[in-house]
């Protein structure tokens, strides 16, 4: 771990919401668009047991706020995104110490993996193992130039336990993710777009300025359609043709008749722009 306090400026013409002491939730004045913030630059944000709680309470307060329609997941350090389990918390650790850690952590990532609005990490530095499934577990990944992914979590003795050995192959299929996991390896930014660890790249710095302008044009449109898509996303995956158009048919119907769905027909044939009931 590194104790360099350094950061950088997140909070510009946000409000903050503090959950505990290295976590934080801003959103911007509309409250559409969220930030997640990892908030512990001492550690490079490493994931101990109390900022494991924080970001599982972070994200059910977000689920909760039907006001929010995109959510991005940031870092305040500058050269990590989050660099995994605190391993130093883990050092001092029993074994029972260990599994009472456990429903923390699994709460953690869980937390951002099911937010029902669409999810956007800001990556840059190093997101390795945990930090990295943090990173997997949104629905997109924005990343600069610095960044640094990987699951070296069978280099110190145990294995992906935040959903990587679930989630990479989903993203770069089961060879791929095989190797990477079995080798433990470090995959810099250029290459990790290559194989799709990563979806757009962003100039050095402007991870996090992309990622939230991203997350903007996502907020335009309807909350109730942008819940049901990833739903429908995130259910059918996986499934054979039939079942997933199932899942798909049930997700097209909780918006077909909702309000979203009269005002944007409305707001198409009176040429002006949606104003979303969210219902």
């Amino acid at each position: 771990m590194d104790d360099v306090s350094e950061g950088v400026s997140v909070g510009e013409g946000m409000g903050e919401e503090r959950f505990g002491e290295w976590v934080a939730v801003r959103r911007e004045p509309d409250g559409h668009v969220a930030e997640l913030v990892l908030d512990r630059p001492k550690a490079m944000n490493a994931v101990s047991t109390e900022m494991a709680r924080n970001i599982g309470d972070a994200c059910a307060a977000l689920a909760a706020d039907r006001r929010v329609r995109a959510v991005v997941l940031s870092s305040t350090h500058e050269r990590a995104f989050c660099v995994g389990a605190d391993l130093k918390e883990r050092n001092s650790f029993s074994d029972a110490d260990l599994s009472r850690q456990r429903p923390y952590a699994r709460a953690a990532y869980t937390g951002v993996l099911e937010l029902p609005m669409p999810t956007i990490a800001a990556v840059h530095g190093f997101a390795l193992g945990g930090g990295f499934e943090l990173a997997l577990s949104c629905d997109l990944i924005v990343a600069d130039p610095t960044a640094v992914v990987g699951l070296p979590e069978v280099s110190v003795g145990v294995i992906p336990g935040g959903g990587g050995t679930q989630l990479l192959p989903r993203r770069v299929g089961a060879a791929r993710a095989a190797e990477l996991i079995f080798t433990a390896r470090r995959v810099e930014a250029g290459q990790a777009r290559e194989l799709g660890l990563v979806d757009l790249l962003a100039a050095r710095g402007e991870d996090r300025a992309e990622a939230l302008e991203l997350a903007r044009r996502i907020a335009v449109n309807s909350p109730v359609g942008l819940r049901a898509a990833k739903r429908a996303l995130r259910t059918g995956w996986g499934m054979d043709l039939r079942a997933g158009l199932e899942v798909e048919d049930a997700a097209w119907r909780s918006v077909a008749f909702s309000g979203d769905r009269a005002e944007g027909v409305a707001a198409f044939n009176e040429k002006r722009a949606p104003r979303w009931p969210g219902e």
